[in-house]
């Protein structure tokens, strides 16, 4: 149960880093409103983080959580924000992936 909370941690965790992207986009009270939403998904984030960490290890917690936030949040770059896609941007992302399911697979808890 805690992997479950851990992994919806990590998509708060996209979501927190997607608020600040569209924040950037926006001006005068829509702007606001993307910041609000921020320090809520940060919050729900890190909260969710807590939970999960009660029980499994810190460091592998930690890594899948950044490791989660960094893969959605590539890849939300890419189809929401229309960021460039190349070879080596794609190969290193599916190595932090592989990395992240490695981490989880070892886990003793």
């Amino acid at each position: 149960m805690n992997w479950l909370i851990l992994i919806i941690a990590g998509l708060f965790e996209v979501a927190f880093a997607s608020c600040l992207g569209k924040a950037k986009e926006s001006s005068g009270t829509v702007m606001y409103l993307w910041y609000a939403d921020f320090l809520i998904s940060l919050s729900i984030s890190m909260l969710l983080l807590l939970k999960a960490v009660q029980t499994l290890p810190i460091g592998t917690a930690y890594a899948v959580w950044t490791g989660i936030g960094a893969v959605g949040t590539v890849l939300m770059g890419i189809f929401v924000f229309k960021e460039p896609v190349h070879f080596w941007r794609m190969f290193f992302l599916i190595t932090l992936i592989g990395s992240i399911i490695g981490l989880k697979s070892v886990s003793t808890i």
